[in-house]
């Protein structure tokens, strides 16, 4: 068989170099691999499916997928996956005490759809009692102004919802015209000190470890996608790309180990992988369909809640057929 031709899009992680520079070879492939930035990389893949391959944000991978115009189809692999009580940002002179003061609230977020604020609004309704409609929401730029949904959506009439157009979020938040932000990112009002703007949880590492204790649940934001078109030629494909993302994710979660000389500039890094592995089992990172079911099924129900997807998706929709089955080789467990 001929090696085809692939490009593959996504971040510069350490669970994709080994990819990227050749170390890790997809079957079948010769591979270029480019880095782009997340906000970038998505804007390009879903407006104009520019590449082969590509690292997809759920969120807006689900919306298309259910509206029939995704160009692509999913494998279970998740590139980027977060807790994300860290990016809860708020202004402390509005009488925000506990996350169920948002009710009522005026709240950025860059885009509406952004998986990162689908787990928040999640969080926000199951723990604090608080619909994804009772808020308010001015979406944008977080530090430059004309940020716009990358898929297009439409909400029910009784969202207050509404873009900022040539204004910056962070220059909202600073001067007090919304009363909290959601975004993945610290805006560079928080970063330099600005008054009355704060997380609203200080201490996110002990309320995400508390999430994950009483939850079980690693949130999942980015997974890989492959242009049906290429599937359709070659349906080898996904599977093989499966396999070699978590050959990829196994070096880098093993460099991240001690030995000799450290490979990461953390003097505690190998204390932090210890105390990770204690807490969350040695496959903290988990890729492959059944062991993310519950949380995928998770986010398809956060989703339909916030009115971006309609309900009945189910978490075997997503993905590319030969990725959900087990896979001889893999000690029983589903792809990869």
């Amino acid at each position: 068989m001929t090696d085809i031709d692939i490009t593959i899009a996504g971040g510069d992680y350490d669970r994709t170099r080994p990819i990227a520079d050749g170390r890790v070879k997809v079957d079948g492939c010769r591979v270029t691999y480019l880095k782009i930035q997340p906000a970038e990389l998505f804007f390009r893949a879903m407006r104009y499916a520019e590449f082969d391959v590509t690292e997809l944000s759920i969120s807006s991978y689900m919306l298309q997928l259910q509206q029939g115009i995704s160009p692509y189809t999913a494998i279970p692999v998740f590139l980027s996956r977060s807790f994300r009580h860290n990016n809860l940002f708020i202004r402390t002179d509005r009488g925000i005490k506990s996350p169920a003061d948002l009710k009522g609230k005026t709240v950025g977020c860059p885009e509406y759809q952004l998986t990162a604020a689908v787990w928040l609004r999640g969080l926000l309704k199951d723990d604090y009692g608080v619909e994804s409609w009772e808020m308010k929401w001015r979406t944008g730029g977080l530090e430059v102004p004309g940020r716009e949904e990358r898929t297009p959506i439409k909400l029910p009439p009784k969202y207050d919802y509404a873009s900022i157009g040539n204004r910056t979020l962070s220059d909202m938040l600073e001067k007090g015209e919304i009363d909290a932000l959601m975004s993945p990112h610290d805006p560079s009002c928080f970063k330099r000190g600005a008054p009355n703007v704060a997380r609203m949880w200080p201490d996110y590492k002990s309320e995400e470890q508390a999430y994950y204790k009483r939850t079980g649940l690693f949130p999942v934001m980015h997974l890989v996608a492959i242009k049906q078109v290429l599937v359709e030629k070659y349906p080898w494909l996904p599977l093989a790309l499966a396999k070699s993302f978590a050959k990829a994710k196994d070096i880098a979660i093993e460099d991240l180990k001690f030995r000799t000389v450290a490979t990461s500039t953390l003097p505690w890094l190998q204390a932090e992988v210890e105390a990770t592995e204690a807490s969350m089992g040695k496959d903290y990172w988990p890729y492959g369909f059944t062991k993310n079911r519950e949380v995928l099924e998770k986010l398809i129900r956060y989703s339909a809640e916030q009115h971006l997807t309609e309900p009945g998706l189910k978490p075997e929709d997503l993905f590319h057929e030969t990725t959900l089955a087990p896979v001889p080789g893999t000690g029983g467990q589903a792809a990869p």
